[in-house]
């Protein structure tokens, strides 16, 4: 028996920061440069102000995305992905292609219909 998908292995990390659904649409929505909250929320739609402001947070926290504070008036703050988070664009996107790919034998494989699995072209 090996020990890749032991609790702690690393491979695990990848696998658990992948399985919170805003993590990577927020890191993917970061890719083409820094953006304000509220240009998140616009562009990536079907998140709560609550839960776009804890899932930046954790990837803050993570060292995946910085937080930039800007005076003025009013003050404002961009968010950007870090050289660490650039590293995750790759999986991402490689991910996305799966799913371009193979997307519908996946919703008839669940039984569902379009209009149930949530998932949009």
């Amino acid at each position: 028996m090996t020990d890749r998908l032991l609790a702690d292995c690393r491979a695990r990390l990848g696998f658990d920061l992948l399985a919170n659904t805003w993590n990577p649409v927020l890191l993917y929505a970061l890719a083409e440069g820094p953006r304000r909250p509220g240009e998140l929320r616009a562009e990536i739609g079907g998140i709560s102000a609550k839960v776009l402001t804890e899932t930046l947070r954790r990837l803050t926290g993570y060292g995946l995305v910085e937080r930039r504070a800007y005076d003025g008036s009013p003050p404002r703050v961009e968010y950007a992905l870090t050289a660490l988070g650039r590293t995750l664009l790759g999986p991402i996107e490689a991910l996305g292609r799966w799913s371009a790919e193979h997307g519908d034998a996946f919703v008839t494989a669940q039984g569902w219909d379009e209009d149930d699995s949530g998932i949009s072209d």
